[in-house]
């Protein structure tokens, strides 16, 4: 049994990664026009990785004792493209401090998997931040 604060840890991850699920792929299907096309295909993929890591992130939270959440973190679609990718970025950079801080805390409970579950998806939001930061240079 891992301890509550590992477990909690692993219920934010959880509510983060159903946020940006659900905002990546709603600004996915909403977006029209030539710059909606230039970034659909980079929102939906993301999309789609990040709900991989919340099935991975709830798969080991069961399996360490805790029940995983089913309530995102607050989703943002946005009312501009710009608005939209800024609030993205910033997302990603949230995700990248929270991971990095999950990596030192699986490392000091002595619980390897954890630690590198969280490297392998600390290295996807990393991906995702440049990818929002490269588009915003085009807008």
């Amino acid at each position: 049994m891992a301890s509550k604060e590992i477990l909690d840890m692993l219920n934010k991850a959880i509510a983060r990664e159903l946020q940006v699920t659900i905002q990546y792929m709603w600004q996915h299907v909403m977006w029209k026009g030539v710059k909606g096309f230039a970034v659909k295909d980079a929102l939906k993929s993301a999309a789609i990785t990040e709900m991989k890591h919340a099935e991975e992130i709830a798969e080991r939270l069961t399996y360490l004792g805790g029940t995983p959440t089913t309530k995102p973190e607050p989703i943002f679609v946005g009312g501009t493209l710009k608005e939209m990718l800024e609030q993205d970025r910033k997302d990603e950079e949230g995700a990248i401090a929270l991971y990095k801080q999950a990596i030192a805390m699986a490392e000091k409970a002595a619980d390897p998997v954890t630690k590198r579950m969280f490297e392998k998806i600390l290295a996807d939001e990393e991906e995702h931040h440049d990818t929002f930061s490269g588009l915003l240079e085009e807008i």
